[in-house]
């Protein structure tokens, strides 16, 4: 049996953001069953010369293209920005060196942009891991907006569409996080061979009976977590200060907004000069935010697959109110409260605030729920059927043999 290569748009470690969390976990499955060689790109400094323990040979390179430089590439080339912005000599020699060196028999590329690099004469499976389909992202932002911006989302959304069709009909098996991308990437598509591996919670660790530092925060506080420079998070916390939170504190004067993530824009920044919004930036344990949560909010307008931070927050056991969007990917019936309408969201709130009871069932509810549905043991099973791997043998048994 050969070894797997891993293929991956952002380094898979810590798992400290959604697209990581993912990544990090099955990259932990999979050297638990195999060697793994990781070449992956890396967009914060810290991350270029961390150690994981998981891979046996590893090749991180710096991203540094800008995003204008990767949009006058697409043009001139007629290809999704998507792809120019990854597009790196060194990233494919990396990959070129492991496949000379290796005898690789699997290939797992993590994001649709990094499937550039699997070569076309390839005789490895290909394991196309689309996580989301973000075709269909840019295709909802080119509705939503006019002039130059709303033509280049529309174009990116029409051939990242075609890409991903690609792509998929090349690869062994094509996996997204939710059932309800699969669903609209096959109609979309019209690829077979495409599977659900959704994704899963360490609920040792988001535990609201662990040990951690409590935020300090005094009297009620709604709390919202994510990367901050991420537009759907952005469009998020601002339509929520806008729209919902005013509507909100009428009922519940003494009640506060946290936005809790690395990297906030000046717009997010911005949002801090509204009466009772707080802008933390970058905390080191998102835990002690929601564990003093007496709400937490997702009111994302746009979100593709399973929520990270729906999860996170259920497994503390904390009563989490979501737009529909952010629900969708989730098994969610009577464990977090959802709205469409910014009237929705805020009488559901206002609902949770005004009966703490109330509150804490729903939040126990959802603890319950993320312990017997999303444990990433569990999710990630399937990966060994789809692989035509086999769990390791015991060292004992393989003496004896």
């Amino acid at each position: 049996m050969g070894d797997i290569l891993f293929l991956a748009h952002r380094v898979p470690y810590p798992p400290d953001r959604g697209d990581k969390i993912r990544g990090f976990n099955i990259l932990k499955f999979l050297a638990a069953r195999k060697r793994v060689h990781l070449v992956a790109f890396a967009d914060d400094v810290r991350d270029i010369g961390r150690e994981n323990g998981l891979t046996d040979r590893t090749a991180i390179v710096w991203r540094a293209k800008s995003r204008a430089v990767a949009a006058i590439q697409a043009l001139i080339a007629r290809k999704p920005v998507s792809l120019t912005a990854f597009e790196n000599v060194a990233v494919g020699q990396a990959v070129a060196d492991v496949l000379a060196a290796r005898d690789i028999d699997t290939i797992y590329v993590f994001s649709s942009q990094m499937a550039q690099y699997i070569p076309a004469d390839t005789q490895a499976r290909v394991i196309m891991d689309f996580v989301d389909m973000d075709s269909a992202k840019f295709a909802d932002y080119g509705k939503t907006q006019t002039g130059p911006m709303g033509w280049l989302m529309r174009r990116e959304g029409r051939l990242l569409a075609a890409y991903e069709a690609e792509v998929a009909g090349r690869a062994t098996a094509s996996l997204f996080v939710s059932h309800a991308e699969v669903a609209l990437f096959r109609r979309d598509s019209g690829a077979d061979r495409v599977f659900a591996i959704e994704n899963g919670i360490d609920t040792d660790f988001f535990d609201p009976v662990a040990t951690f530092d409590r935020a300090d925060v005094s009297g009620p506080i709604i709390v919202f977590t994510g990367q901050m420079n991420y537009r759907p998070n952005i469009e998020a916390v601002t339509w929520f200060v806008t729209a919902i939170l005013p509507s909100v504190r009428a009922a519940n004067p003494g009640v506060s907004f946290a936005i809790v993530g690395r990297a906030p824009t000046d717009a997010v920044h911005a949002l801090a000069k509204q009466p009772g919004v707080i802008v933390t930036g970058e905390v080191a344990d998102v835990r002690g935010w929601l564990a003093a949560a007496s709400v937490v909010v997702a009111p994302l307008k746009m979100a593709r697959g399973v929520q990270n931070k729906v999860l996170e927050a259920m497994a503390m056991a904390r009563p989490v109110v979501a737009s529909a969007p952010a629900a969708e990917g989730i098994d969610h019936k009577d464990t977090i409260a959802v709205g469409d309408t910014a009237a929705e969201i805020t009488e559901q709130i206002v609902g949770l605030l005004a009966d703490p009871v109330a509150a804490i069932a729903l939040g126990r509810a959802a603890r319950e729920q993320v312990k017997r549905r999303y444990s990433w043991e569990a999710r990630l099973a399937p990966l060994d059927a789809i692989l035509g791997t086999v769990l390791a043998e015991p060292a004992a048994e393989r003496t004896a043999a």
